[in-house]
This record gives C-alpha cells, sequence and structure tokens, in this order.
C-alpha cells in the first residue's frame, strides 16, 4: 500500500504526465492564486477525468511539501476507479445479476471500509460514490476494509441522480433504506437487478435522490431506538439480498 507522501504528485508537469500515463487521481489541489494557462489547463484535466478540484490557499499546499509544486498537488488513488456503464457491462457479460451499493453522504471513513467488507461478503459487484461528499478513500479506508476496498469495483461518478438515471436505463432498480417508509425490509426484491443506496447517519438519503428511487424500505426493529450505525444497516440489509438470491 502506498504511503501517503508516495501518493502526492507534485507540479504541473508530472501531474500531467501522470494522467497521461493512466494514473488514477483521487482529488487536485489548485493554488487560489492560480490563473492563466495553469488554472486553465488543470480545469480541463479535471473536466476531462472527472477529478475532483479544490482551490485551497498556497499554504495549504506548502504544509504538504517543500518542493516547488507550482500552485498544484495531486494524490493519486488507493483504489481504480470504474465507469459505471463499464462495470454493469462487465456484470452482465459474466452472467450475473447485479447487486451494487450507492453511499450518499457517508464521511467517516471507516464505516466505509467496514461497509465495503461485508458487501464484498455478499456479493456486492461495485460500490458507487460521488466525487464530493463521501469520505475519502484513503489508508484507513483501506485498514478499516481488510483489504476490501482493492478487491471490489468503484464507481465514482460527478452525479448520484445521473447515476441512478443511467442504471434505470440498464434495467437496474434502485431501493432506498429510509426509517419512515412502510415497506419492510424483506419485501423488497433484491434477486432483481438492483442497487441499494446508503444515506450518511445524520441527514440519510438526500430527499430528491429518494424520489427518484424505485421502492424505499425500512429495517424492523425491536424497540424504538432510531438510529443504526450505516454500516451495521447496510449488513442487514445486503445479508437479505445474499439470502433472497440464494434461495432463488
Amino acid at each position: 500500500m502506498a504511503s501517503f507522501k508516495e501518493r502526492l504528485i507534485i507540479g504541473r508537469q508530472p501531474l500531467i504526465e501522470a494522467i497521461e500515463a493512466g494514473v488514477t487521481i483521487d482529488k487536485i489541489l489548485l493554488s487560489k492564486n492560480a490563473n492563466g494557462e495553469l488554472s486553465a489547463q488543470i480545469r480541463e484535466l479535471c473536466k476531462q477525468h472527472q477529478i475532483p478540484m479544490q482551490f485551497v490557499p498556497v499554504e495549504k499546499l506548502n504544509s504538504f511539501t517543500r518542493a516547488n509544486h507550482q500552485g498544484v498537488i495531486a494524490f493519486a488513488a488507493m483504489v481504480t476507479y470504474y465507469s459505471l456503464q463499464d462495470v454493469i457491462d462487465f456484470t452482465v457479460n459474466k452472467g450475473e445479476t447485479p447487486l451494487f451499493l450507492m453511499l450518499d453522504g457517508v464521511t467517516d471513513v471507516r464505516n466505509i471500509g467496514a461497509i465495503a467488507r461485508t458487501a464484498l461478503c455478499c456479493g456486492v459487484q461495485a460500490i458507487i460514490i460521488p466525487d464530493k461528499g463521501v469520505g475519502a478513500l484513503n489508508e484507513e479506508a483501506m485498514k478499516s476494509s481488510a483489504g476490501a476496498l482493492e478487491h471490489i469495483k468503484i464507481c465514482r461518478v460527478g452525479s448520484l441522480m445521473k447515476a441512478i438515471d443511467e442504471m434505470h436505463l440498464n434495467g437496474i432498480k434502485v431501493f432506498a433504506s429510509e426509517m419512515k417508509a412502510t415497506t419492510k425490509l424483506a419485501n423488497i426484491e433484491f434477486a432483481t437487478p438492483c442497487c441499494v443506496v446508503m444515506g450518511g447517519e445524520e441527514k440519510g438519503v438526500y430527499a430528491p435522490l429518494m424520489k427518484i428511487c424505485d421502492e424505499v424500505f425500512y429495517i424492523p426493529m425491536q424497540t424504538k431506538f432510531e438510529s443504526l450505525n450505516v454500516s451495521v444497516a447496510a449488513g442487514m440489509i445486503l445479508y437479505e439480498a445474499m439470502t433472497q438470491r440464494e434461495t432463488v
């Protein structure tokens, strides 16, 4: 596993060469003072390769390195990101029924790692994450996943809404977990090609995202305790999905 320093890409030309060589980039930090050719070139690279970009004070860049960073630093990804459509095609061509997981606003990297472990064990082929508003797939996430993040396909998308539209076009139903839903978990047909949406513990699934899901369900509980850890909830849901698929 690459160390933090080994993941740093410092300066404009090294970044361009890395991208051209096919290195997957987690994010790019660009100085707020950057303008002209540098700013335009980096913006275009981010657009072409769907790389998250953040404008930061130059002091932030200086805190990472004493080298001449030319106003730009990037981080090589610890995982490979795949196109959602490519993953759908790959899964179907293998003769498998898609079971995907979408994370909306899950920011705790330890939860993401734990979710990835369960997902891999329950037969999930891909985890879909947004390019912003989700915990970084960093060293801590990798450690928490016990290596699962290296064995499950990760799709990073610019819009979760558009990702759901894309799945609908491919015949994949999308189900969301919501405490106030009226349909029980066990009544959802997980044997069909589907994707499960899990929201962050504080805000849950984004309301407009919820509206375009095919079905919304809740996890029955014996007590009125109102909160399950998102990784625990994901485990309960994915175990139900795996059980249903084993009986088909």
